[in-house]
Order: C-alpha cells, then sequence, then structure tokens
C-alpha cells in the first residue's frame, strides 16, 4: 500500500538542480520505471548542469525532492527554435498538488528567457496519465510519431 500525500498548504520550492540531487533525481526516474544508476545519473546531470542550453529544476517540499523537470533549447531547420521538455518526474506520493505544474511553470519563465515562444514535449503513448496532465496546463496534441534509434557501435 502506498502513502499518497495531498496537501494545500505544503511548501513548494523550485529550484535550478546541484550536482548533489543526482541520487535523488535517480530514485525518482527509477519510480516511473527509467532504468538507471546514481553514477550515470550523475555524469549526464554534471554535463547538463554545464550548458547554458539546457536547465533542470527540483522541486523540493521539506528539503525532499520530489520532482525534476529538465528541458532543453531546440533548434530546427525547418521550424522555428523552442524549448523541449526531455523529463519531468514527479514522486508519486506528491502527485496532484501542482508540482508538476510549478515545474513545468518554471521551464516556461526560462524559456521566455531563451526568447522562444514555444515549448513542446514527447510523451509515450501509454502514459495516459501525463498526456491529460499537459492538456490539462494548456498543451496541445500537434502530431504523433515513432521515435527510431540506431546504436553506433
Amino acid at each position: 500500500m502506498s502513502l499518497v500525500i495531498r496537501e494545500t498548504r505544503m511548501e513548494i520550492i523550485i529550484r535550478e538542480a546541484e550536482i548533489g540531487d543526482s541520487k535523488s533525481i535517480t530514485e525518482l526516474s527509477n519510480q516511473l520505471g527509467y532504468n538507471t544508476i546514481h553514477t550515470e545519473t550523475q555524469n549526464r546531470l554534471k554535463k547538463i548542469i554545464e550548458r547554458t542550453d539546457n536547465r533542470v529544476y527540483v522541486a523540493t517540499v521539506s528539503q525532499k525532492i520530489v520532482g525534476w523537470i529538465h528541458g532543453f533549447y531546440a533548434m530546427r531547420v525547418e521550424s522555428e527554435f523552442f524549448v523541449e521538455i526531455g523529463g519531468l518526474v514527479v514522486n508519486e506520493n506528491f502527485r496532484k498538488n501542482g508540482i508538476g505544474k510549478k515545474l513545468v511553470d518554471k521551464m516556461m519563465e526560462w524559456t521566455q528567457l531563451q526568447n522562444c515562444r514555444k515549448v513542446r514535449v514527447r510523451c509515450n503513448v501509454i502514459r495516459k496519465d501525463s498526456h491529460k496532465f499537459y492538456e490539462n496546463i494548456g498543451f496541445e496534441m500537434n502530431k504523433e510519431q515513432k521515435i527510431f534509434d540506431k546504436k553506433l557501435t
């Protein structure tokens, strides 16, 4: 049985991620089904934090990290530049408390600082709750697509 916390008066603080947050970010990522280990997350986070065209924010409640968002500046030859949300995770026990929206709002602020007028997010087709979340905060579905990867040896 899981504990779900619904509190209207909890203080949610959004701040830029720091390298010391990597363990909590790993745990949250794994909670959503991503199989990653702390050292990998730490190495990726370090590289991302060093870049000016990427931003990672964390949400804290009582100094505990309960969510994170990663956004990056995306350039395309054929269309206007935009910021893409590369990942958004909120602790399952803290969902439906406005934390995800606060993280997205913070990313929207950063997007405006990049002189962009659009934020894009890609959602796995099986994540119906995510689709509903984004639609509820003003995102519109633009298209469906398949993503192909090819590993290099």
